[in-house]
């Protein structure tokens, strides 16, 4: 096992995209309803967020409604090469997997940068859902959307958080069940 990542100055964030329609609203509600029950029975905050992100991704995983466009290796390598252009912009891209409905992407913003990451996940949604429209045009109608508005997105607390949130980025494919290719370049990357 490699030496636990360092965090440096700036900010560390793990982040979830998914595609639009991937999980029903009932369902959205339910975990939602079961967050805000924690939280009112006096549980930690931080925990609860945990606990909501892992009944989010337990849905994701197991897809039963909406899209698996990145089963697409062509729409998988368009999402992992606008992931890599980040670091262009000052990012630092610690990890990522692509998976058939949703991806992960653990990414560090140097404190002395001038981006935001709102606004490069902003771009990275109206990027990769351009060029992924392209790719599935026959199947979305024009005025259907590509990505789900927002996201998860999770700072991360400290050294020891960072090796185990890219431990899971890592082994997320192979948990889902899904085939090995999830487990290769363009699904996984780039240094994970």
């Amino acid at each position: 096992m490699s030496p636990s990542p360092t965090l440096p100055a700036g900010e560390t964030s793990f982040f979830t995209l998914r595609l639009h329609g991937s999980i029903s609203a009932a369902t959205l509600r339910e975990l939602k309803a079961e967050a805000q029950q924690r939280l009112a029975a006096g549980g930690d905050p931080h925990r609860v967020m945990k606990q909501y992100f892992a009944g989010l991704d337990a849905v994701l995983d197991r897809p039963r409604i909406g899209p698996t466009h990145f089963e697409n290796e062509k729409m998988a390598e368009a999402l992992a090469g606008e992931i890599m252009m980040l670091e262009e912009t000052g990012f630092v891209v610690h990890g990522f997997a692509i998976l058939p409905n949703h991806a992960h992407m653990v990414l560090h913003l140097p404190a002395t940068s001038t981006l935001s990451f709102s606004k490069a996940l902003d771009l990275l949604h109206l990027r990769t859902g351009t060029v992924c429209r392209r790719l599935v045009r026959p199947k979305l109608p024009p005025e259907a959307q590509f990505w789900q508005v927002g996201g998860f997105e999770y700072t991360v607390q400290d050294e020891g958080e960072l090796t185990r949130l890219l431990a899971y980025v890592r082994g997320n494919a192979r948990q889902a069940g899904l085939p090995a290719r999830f487990q290769e370049w363009p699904y996984l990357g780039p240094e994970i």
